[in-house]
């Protein structure tokens, strides 16, 4: 067994959001079509004589049970039947409140790490339980690829690399604050057309997408809620026409927001479009370009 082991956390955007109604449960019901991205967090785990100690280098994030790293260590240790004792460092990159699922990467790494760490006692069935219980994306980031996620998320179907999306990349545009996942859901109830959505519009873009045809399938990329997120924040419409105006072949909120993302065809036209972008709105916002 490793003393200690470094793993890198990543994030996804949402290429297609559709909710389809609130559950008896609280939840929501709905299919999304999630992307990983390659950019990443660091997580180091070391082996120590007891208890659960979490360092990060962001202030102002907690390291007690309110992060979701601590409690996916605490989570680790009840079903392994393990004593705990672990010390985690969390170096964070995503921007947070984001819509990337940097949190729910990080639980997921969490549970993947001290599993691999500890010789590992869990199977993969143990750790998509304990992952769906700590967050409905959280088990979409226990594997690599794109997927498809229905029920609450939680259910997870890996899928093959999309043709559509050879060679292009994401440029992503996160500008400074963060939307509240709760604030989101709560304010869908004045959109009901965003809250009940159709069934069937991840079935069609993964066959559009697995054709050869960008631009065609950018045209059904949709999130329910940018509903209220857009309202609320009209910068981010802004951002998505322009995006548009300039060559983006699709672009989208991901999640519950702020970050908006382009998919454009090549890195060098992502690279393009970012120097226009920082031309009309500024160096303010965080922005990253990163190949599919």
């Amino acid at each position: 067994m490793p003393a200690s082991l470094e793993k890198n956390s990543f994030c996804k955007v949402n290429l297609l959001l559709n909710i389809l109604g609130r559950r008896a449960d609280g939840f929501h019901e709905l299919e999304t079509l999630m992307h990983p991205v390659q950019l990443h967090d660091e997580l180091t785990f070391s082996v120590t004589a007891s208890g659960i100690e979490l360092t990060c280098n962001d202030p102002q994030l907690p390291v007690d049970s309110r992060n979701l790293v601590y409690r996916a260590a605490e989570a680790f240790f009840g079903a392994s039947g393990r004593p705990a004792g672990v010390r985690i460092h969390l170096e964070k990159r995503i921007p947070q409140a984001a819509g990337l699922g940097g949190g729910s990467g990080n639980a997921a790494t969490t549970l993947l790490g001290l599993n691999e760490l500890f010789d590992s006692p869990l199977g993969s069935e143990q750790l998509h339980e304990l992952a769906a219980a700590l967050g409905s994306d959280v088990p979409f980031f226990l594997q690599t690829r794109p997927a498809l996620a229905t029920g609450r998320g939680e259910n997870v179907t890996s899928l093959d690399a999309f043709a559509a999306m050879r060679g292009a990349a994401f440029f992503l545009i996160h500008p400074g604050f963060g939307i509240a996942t709760a604030w989101a859901y709560q304010n869908l109830a004045r959109f009901p057309e965003a809250l009940n959505g159709h069934p069937g519009r991840a079935q069609r873009l993964i066959q559009l997408l697995q054709t050869a045809d960008l631009p065609a399938a950018g045209v059904d990329f949709y999130n329910s809620l940018e509903a209220p997120a857009l309202e609320k924040y009209p910068i981010l419409r802004l951002f998505q026409d322009f995006l548009r105006e300039n060559g983006a072949a699709a672009t989208l909120m991901s999640g519950s927001g702020s970050t908006t993302f382009a998919l454009v065809t090549s890195p060098g036209r992502a690279e393009q479009l970012a120097e226009k972008f920082k031309g009309k709105f500024g160096a303010s916002s965080w922005l990253a370009i990163v190949p599919v």
